[in-house]
Formats: structure tokens, C-alpha cells, sequence
């Protein structure tokens, strides 16, 4: 199938990849230059710009967006419903807000063009494991965008959830399960590490693996980071939160859901921006270990930079 794809960080270029893997075919855009050359490198058609993008795509056409949430969503979007004819597709993957998503979704169909919210997960890993992807939006659209879906996804990690904003709303409770599932890792950790035993966290994360009740993709994380660094030394125990845990905390008080824990982990967050802690570290190697995303690191001298 022939897809557009804007955005080549550290997701949307995998997706790319494993896309091109799998014979789709592919017309990128980016503000990078350097993205771009190496996309169209493994068999991509760069594109000049969001319009030359559409250009070089034959009606009905598919683009899927993978920029960060927020203003470049709403700019891309906007550049696009510009340029794209009725019939036409729009792919968010982002982790845009379910409102957001909803509101979208009727300024395309205004236009003719189907809107779609692709909640996406699997992080850096998602090139070789696939992605799960919760996508919401109108039968026939998803239907004739399936094959990019089933293409990005492993066996039975693709599901259409529901409506315009049902997939972005999954993925947020999806973001949120994830905060206190790291919450209650850093700090069980953190517990081992002072006590009085010494504990080899690799070698009981590593154990713990081995038929545990607590084994899941998130330790074997955990064992990674242990093996890489066994005291998280050079990381700082400084948690960023991109947003989908506040949205998720926001929308149990919006339906009189008790989230202790989902509210907790989101808190132990603003706490890991103030004082060092050990479970902020371990929290923040996981991050980094199946997302990709960026830590701070102590200078050589074991000092905040």
C-alpha cells in the first residue's frame, strides 16, 4: 500500500523501515534533510515539503503523522487539510489528547478527508517486535488502511477500538497503567537497594524473570539497565511526564474513577524533579531502555550538570 509519512525521529523513521520491510510504499517528509536521505536510502520517496508530500501520492491517499503531540500535530494537520482532496486519509499516531483527536476528526470530515487516531506503543523496540496499535475511527477508512496496520503490528497487536478519539483515548489509560507499573518497579527496587543485604539488582531482576509473578517486558528492561549499569550511576533520577499521565489522572475525575495509584505515580514524578532518588533512576533507565528516551547523566565528578 502506498502511505505518506511526516516525522522521522526516533519512531516514525522505524515505522518507516519496517513499512518498507513489508513492500509498502513510501513517500516521507521531514524537516530533517538528513532523516529524509536516510529513508529514501532504504527505498523511500523523500518529499520536498507537506505539499510536494501529497504531490507525490495517487488519490485515495493515507498519511500518517508521527510528530509530538500538541502544536506541530495541530500545524501538520492543518498543512495537510490544505492540500488533501475528499476521499483522502489522515493517520495520527502521536500521543495526541483524545479531545483533541475528536475535534480533528470533525474538522477533517468538514472537508471530506477521514480522520484517524492510531494509539501506538512499543517504543524503540517496535521496528524488530512490532507495535500495538489501538485505532480508532470509521469502519471503512481503518478498513482500507488496514494493511499499513497489520504491517506495523505483531500477531493480534493491531485492534479497531472504536470511534474517532477511541484510539487515542485507550492509549492514554494504556500511558497511565505504564506510570504506576514503573511507580511500583523504582520503588520496590529502591527498597532492595537499601537495605541491609547488598542485594545484585541484575541478578534478581534477572531471577525474577524466570517464572515470577512479577516478570513482564518492563523487568526484562530492568535486567538490561542492571546489566548495563548495575548501581544507575550515570543517570540521574530526573522523570519527565509527556502529558497522557495528567490526561489520564484528569479523565478518572471526569468519571469518578479512583486512580490512587495512576494519580501517586504521576506525583512521584514532580518529586523526582526536586530530590534525587534511587526508584526515579530505575524509572528513568526504563524509559530510556524501551522508549528511547533521553536521561540526564552526572558529569565525571558525580555532579547535577
Amino acid at each position: 500500500m502506498q502511505l505518506g509519512m511526516i516525522g522521522l525521529g526516533r519512531m516514525g523513521a522505524n515505522m518507516t523501515t519496517r513499512l518498507l520491510l513489508d513492500k509498502h510504499d513510501l513517500v516521507v517528509f521531514d524537516f530533517s534533510a538528513e532523516a529524509i536521505s536516510k529513508s529514501v536510502t532504504e527505498g523511500a520517496h523523500g518529499a520536498a515539503s507537506v505539499a510536494d508530500l501529497v504531490a507525490k501520492l495517487a488519490p485515495p491517499r493515507a498519511v500518517w503523522i508521527m510528530v509530538p503531540s500538541g502544536d506541530a500535530t495541530e500545524k501538520t494537520i492543518a498543512a495537510l487539510l490544505e492540500h488533501l482532496a475528499s476521499g483522502d486519509a489522515i493517520i495520527d499516531g502521536g500521543n495526541s489528547n483524545f479531545r483533541d483527536s475528536q475535534r480533528r476528526a470533525t474538522l477533517a470530515r468538514e472537508k471530506g478527508v477521514a480522520f484517524i487516531d492510531a494509539g501506538t506503543s512499543g517504543g524503540v523496540w517496535g521496528l524488530k517486535n512490532g507495535y500495538c496499535l489501538m485505532v480508532g475511527g470509521e469502519d471503512a477508512t481503518v478498513r482500507r488502511c488496514e494493511p499499513i496496520f497489520l504491517s506495523l503490528a505483531p500477531p493480534d497487536g493491531y485492534a479497531h477500538v472504536g470511534p474517532s478519539g477511541a484510539g487515542h483515548f485507550s492509549k492514554m489509560i494504556h500511558n497511565g497503567i505504564e506510570y504506576g507499573m514503573l511507580a511500583a518497579y523504582g520503588e520496590g527496587f529502591e527498597i532492595l537497594e537499601k537495605s541491609e543485604f547488598k542485594y545484585d539488582l541484575h541478578q534478581l531482576s534477572k531471577l525474577w524473570l524466570q517464572g515470577s509473578v512479577v516478570r513482564s517486558w518492563l523487568l526484562e528492561l530492568a535486567e538490561l539497565a542492571f546489566r548495563e549499569d548495575p548501581t544507575l550511576g550515570d543517570i540521574r533520577g530526573f522523570v519527565e511526564d509527556s502529558g497522557e499521565g495528567r490526561w489520564t489522572v484528569q479523565a478518572a475525575i471526569d468519571e469518578n474513577v479512583p486512580a490512587p495509584v495512576i494519580t501517586m505515580s504521576l506525583l512521584s514524578r514532580f518529586v523526582s524533579r526536586q530530590d534525587e532518588s534511587f526508584s526515579a533512576k530505575v524509572i528513568a533507565a526504563l524509559r530510556n531502555q524501551f522508549g528511547g528516551h533521553a536521561v540526564k547523566r552526572e558529569d565525571s565528578n558525580g555532579a547535577k550538570p
